[in-house]
Parts: structure tokens; C-alpha cells; sequence
């Protein structure tokens, strides 16, 4: 008999669902997905989606991680990656404490270039060597911030959280995420900045699934309301990106409508800004960003003819950040197998896993794709196998 560890995603909601006393139909009938897919997730057939899974979850009034079961990395893997940010955990704890009377052992604007290389170092996934070094550097700014109030240290500490939310993410502690998130927050107050406080608004509406779609939108237009009144570049950027996070929430309730306006409203806030904006807040705002963001929201709404579409007409500059080009390929084999090309799909994913391994090994994505792809495929080839060993399947 298998152990709960054991048992799929779809032996769970099938579990959870007779526990619940519902029919497939009547499970059907309170979600956003159809009998049939439900059905050919329960077989096996088909794969149960972060967002479908989160959907169910919510339906049935219980935990995700009773349907999902372990991260989607290994127990052996999570426990590394656990000792690992650790330390995040405890340097986001401290940082209410009064200062014992030390002074930084960096000066500021030395902290200030450390927080902006360590987001690049996350921008070129390189998650591990990051999270390494982000526990000094958030210690250091917070004696600075407490021992030397400026508006340059809160911002560089707000940067700081910013990063520990992105590694929490990347490497799967959703919990660890929300904690940054509130950091992020609170740093951004003493910064008086109200475009952090924005940015901080939009990643809080992302980190919300399907049944909290109203609380999604709740977020975005508070961030909306903090730069309603900015014209500078730093706004302009802040307010597109604010569209785009909207243009996902509606993606997620399948408002097409709204997805459309709020693209819309981004293309034209991208024109405005001209060219990407990498030096702001760590966005890069511009008119790839508005394409990728399309993409994702066709892929949200399972509309995969479209978003294929769209994915074989992207062609990423070569200055193209590396977490965002290898978060576009596991996108793109997301769509690859969704329309029947599995070959593409395992293509693009091997490209991800070259270009960022440490970040497409632990996306959600890649597991659901690669589990789709054994799924499909008349036979599991080589390099199709030596994938589902590298993520743990």
C-alpha cells in the first residue's frame, strides 16, 4: 500500500473529494474547470495544475498541501534548500530589534552596492550564492537603517527583502515569501517611497490563486492608488507593472476582457517609458515584458492555441535577463505539450534546465510538464527520463 508521500496529486483529490461527499459533476460545478477535466485529472490523463490544484483546494475547504503532498522537490532536496534559507528566515525575524550599540561594519553606500549585486545575482539565477551572502547583508542595512536613518538605507533594506521574497519563491517557501513581502512593506514606509509600497501591493496580488481573486484585485488598486499621481519614469514603469499583475489576476478568473485592457493599458505605459526599465525597482518595465505577461495570461485561461502562438512569435533580445528567458521556456514547454508537441516541449525544457537549473529545477511548471510529458508520450526516451530523475520524480 502506498505511503501518503506516495500517492499523486490525483489519488488526493480523488480522496478529498469522496471524503467531501461530492460527485466529479458537483466538484465540477464549484470550480472554473470543466467535468472532463477533472475526470481525466482523477485517471491520471491529465495533470493537476498549480492553479487547478489551488482551485480544488479551495472548494473543498482544505490545506493545498493536502492535495499536493511534499514541495515539489525531493524530501532530501527540501531539507537542503531548508538549511539553506534558514538564515533568510532569522535575519527577517530580527529586524524590529533595537541596535546593541554596534555600528555597521559596511558603510552604506557599500550595503547599497551589495543589495543591488545580489539581485542581480537572483536576476541570473544564481539563487544559491545569493542566498548565501543575503543574511549579512540584510543584518548589516538593518543596524544601518536603525543606527543611521536614510532614506538610501531603507530603500537599499527594502531591496534586500525584495530578494529574500524571490529566493523564497524560486526555491518554494510560499511561507517565507509572505514574510519578506511584510518587510518589504515596512521598509518602504521609513523609505516614505510610495513606488516600493506599490511594487510591494503587485507581488502580494500574485501570490494569490483562484479563490482569492477579489483580494488579488483589492491589492493591485491599492499599489494603483499610491502612484495614481506619479509622472516620472519610476511611476510610469511602477504603474505598468501594476497593469500587468492586474492583467494576471483577471487571467486567473478568466476575465478575458479585463485581461485585454489591462495589457492594453500597460503597451501604451511601455511606449511612455520607452525602452525596458531595468534600473527601476528591479521591474524591467518595457514592451517584452508586456508580450511575456500576454503569454502567461493565455496560458492561465488555457488558452494554448493563442499563447503558442504568441510564444513562437517572441523572440527574446540576447541582453534578455536569464531568470526571465528561462521562466519563457518552461512556459513555452508548457504550451508545447498542452498542444500535442512534445518533442518542442521537452526541447525547451532542457533549454530551460541549461540556461538556469537551479530555477527551472524547483518551478512548479517544470514538474507538471515533465509529468504530462510521461503521461503522453508512447515511450519515455532518454533525455525525457534523465529530466524526471533531475526534478525528483
Amino acid at each position: 500500500m502506498p505511503t501518503p508521500d506516495e500517492r499523486s496529486t490525483a489519488d488526493r483529490i480523488r480522496e478529498q473529494r469522496k471524503r467531501a461527499r461530492l460527485s466529479q459533476r458537483e466538484l465540477s460545478a464549484r470550480i472554473p474547470y470543466s467535468y472532463s477535466l477533472l475526470n481525466q485529472v482523477e485517471c491520471g490523463a491529465r495533470v493537476a495544475t498549480a492553479d487547478f490544484t489551488a482551485a480544488v483546494a479551495a472548494a473543498l475547504g482544505i490545506d493545498i498541501t493536502t492535495l499536493t503532498g511534499p514541495p515539489h522537490v525531493t524530501e532530501m532536496q527540501h531539507g537542503l534548500l531548508a538549511s539553506l534559507v534558514r538564515p533568510i528566515r532569522e535575519s527577517l525575524a530580527l529586524y524590529d530589534l533595537a541596535p546593541d550599540g554596534n555600528m555597521p561594519a559596511r558603510p552604506t553606500d557599500k550595503l547599497v552596492h551589495e543589495a543591488d549585486r545580489l539581485c542581480q545575482e537572483v536576476r541570473a539565477t544564481h539563487l544559491r550564492k545569493a542566498a548565501r551572502a543575503l543574511p549579512g547583508v540584510i543584518n548589516d542595512l538593518t543596524l544601518a537603517a536603525h543606527t543611521v536613518p536614510t532614506t538610501e538605507a531603507w530603500r537599499a533594506l527594502a531591496s534586500t527583502y525584495r530578494t529574500a521574497h524571490d529566493i523564497a519563491i524560486k526555491l518554494g517557501f510560499p511561507d517565507l515569501a509572505i514574510v519578506a513581502l511584510d518587510r518589504m512593506g515596512w521598509a518602504a514606509e521609513h523609505a516614505s517611497d510610495p513606488c516600493l509600497a506599490a511594487i510591494r501591493q503587485y507581488r502580494r496580488a500574485l501570490g494569490h490563486a483562484e479563490a482569492e481573486q477579489c483580494l488579488g484585485r483589492r491589492l493591485v488598486a491599492a499599489g494603483q492608488e499610491l502612484v495614481a499621481d506619479q509622472t516620472t519614469r519610476e511611476g510610469l514603469a511602477v504603474a505598468g507593472q501594476l497593469h500587468l499583475g492586474a492583467s494576471a489576476v483577471a487571467a486567473r478568473a478568466g476575465d478575458t476582457n479585463a485581461v485585454e485592457q489591462h495589457i492594453a493599458a500597460a503597451r501604451e505605459l511601455a511606449d511612455r517609458v520607452g525602452g525596458e526599465a531595468r534600473e527601476v525597482h528591479w521591474l524591467s518595465f518595457g514592451q517584452m515584458n508586456v508580450t511575456l505577461h500576454e503569454m502567461g495570461a493565455a496560458i492561465a485561461m488555457r488558452q494554448f492555441d493563442d499563447a503558442l502562438r504568441q510564444a513562437r512569435a517572441v523572440r527574446l533580445p540576447p541582453a534578455t535577463l536569464t531568470s526571465r528567458r528561462a521562466r519563457f521556456l518552461v512556459d513555452r514547454a508548457v504550451v508545447e505539450m498542452e498542444t500535442g508537441h512534445l518533442d518542442a516541449s521537452l526541447r525547451h525544457l532542457v533549454a530551460a534546465r541549461r540556461a538556469a537549473p537551479e530555477q527551472t529545477r524547483y518551478h512548479p511548471r517544470t514538474r507538471e510538464t515533465v509529468t504530462g510529458l510521461l503521461h503522453t508520450s508512447r515511450r519515455t526516451s532518454d533525455p525525457l527520463a534523465n529530466m524526471a530523475t533531475w526534478i525528483g520524480l
